[in-house]
């Protein structure tokens, strides 16, 4: 298994990734309607765009020995200036349930500190639904909780989110 760069031609696998993953993880959480409408195409072309955009928005993706995506992670400089001192910011990160407690999202994760290393942001912050239980593999990598309380509507749900915070000196 290896992480790497994504390309263009991985973005049908990062989008099914995407979807999957948050119809297992945000199952019970965010409405059923709004991922019922989730699709691999809409995702496909939003990590399109990501990937070709020419700000320094990066992507990284975890193959296992098939040469399929299992997981990814993404993200770039902090573009809203809101939360210093967090230079840096994981937009997304994602593995598939199956592949859950190998620690392939903490690779995924260091994988992606060093490249904000390498734009000498040493600094990021990421924000998760309050009720995803995933959000203390954050805590077990050392994150501070750093926002208890940012509303975001889903569907007819009012959702909390959190953010936490790293800083690495």
């Amino acid at each position: 298994m290896m992480i790497r760069e994504a390309t263009i031609s991985d973005t049908a696998g990062i989008a099914k990734v995407h979807v999957d993953c948050w119809r297992t993880t945000y199952k019970n959480i965010i409405p059923a309607e709004v991922l019922e409408q989730l699709s691999y195409e809409q995702r496909t072309e939003l990590w399109k765009s990501n990937i070709s955009s020419e700000d320094d928005h990066q992507v990284y993706v975890f193959e296992n020995e098939k040469g399929e995506i299992i997981g990814f992670v993404s993200g770039g400089p902090e573009k809203s200036g809101e939360y210093p001192p967090y230079e840096g910011e994981v937009t997304a990160i994602y593995v598939l349930k199956e592949y859950h407690s190998l620690g392939l999202g903490k690779q995924l994760f260091m994988r992606f500190l060093q490249h904000l290393s390498s734009m000498n942001i040493h600094s990021a912050i990421v924000w998760v639904l309050a009720d995803n239980p995933a959000r203390y593999f954050y805590e077990q990598l050392g994150a501070k909780l750093v926002v208890e309380q940012h509303l975001i509507k889903m569907g007819d749900k009012n959702l909390n989110m959190v953010a936490y915070g790293w800083e690495n000196k």
